[in-house]
């Protein structure tokens, strides 16, 4: 386990542990579409992702600093991979100009989902979002230009600075 998550004395449940299934996970997503609709669900993930990405950043350490994309991608490799809460697993963060495009694979979102499937990513992109914001002190807006239900290799997210 990555020295992020709870000791096993702070766990938030003593038996099972911290960690949940994609099957629930997924389970939240898709009812939360089906109550407040695709758009409002995406907003509502994304902004929950954007929280936790925030709180991963103070968590590590990180808030401010302007560390370079390859300083970052091993630090949420660890966070949010294999040996951290696996969100997903973060390939590489390529900055041009303006734009910070993020190589991600084995996404929460896009877990199980069928080839075709028009799913896209939201929670996953909020927390990255929520992380690049507070290590770079920008606002940024996100969208993902490639998916792996979709043929890509990776999900790829772009982040626009804003201000």
């Amino acid at each position: 386990m990555s020295t992020l998550t709870l000791s096993t004395a702070n766990q938030m449940r003593n038996e099972l542990g911290d960690f949940s299934s994609i099957v629930c996970f997924k389970a939240l997503v898709v009812g939360t579409e089906e109550a407040l609709g695709e758009k409002a669900a995406a907003i509502a993930l994304i902004s929950a992702g954007r929280t936790r990405g925030k709180q991963l950043a103070e968590q590590l350490g990180i808030t401010g600093k302007g560390i370079s994309s390859a300083e970052i991608v091993p630090l949420l490799q660890s966070a949010l991979g294999k040996e951290g809460t696996r969100l997903c697993i973060i390939d590489k963060i390529v900055e041009t100009g303006e734009t910070i495009t993020v190589y991600c694979r084995e996404t929460i979102c896009s877990a199980g989902d069928p080839q075709g499937s028009p799913r896209k990513l939201t929670f996953t992109l909020g927390a990255v979002q929520g992380v690049l914001e507070k290590v770079t002190g920008k606002r940024l807006r996100g969208k993902q230009t490639e998916s792996v239900l979709r043929g890509g290799s990776h999900d790829v997210i772009e982040f626009e600075v804003l201000a």
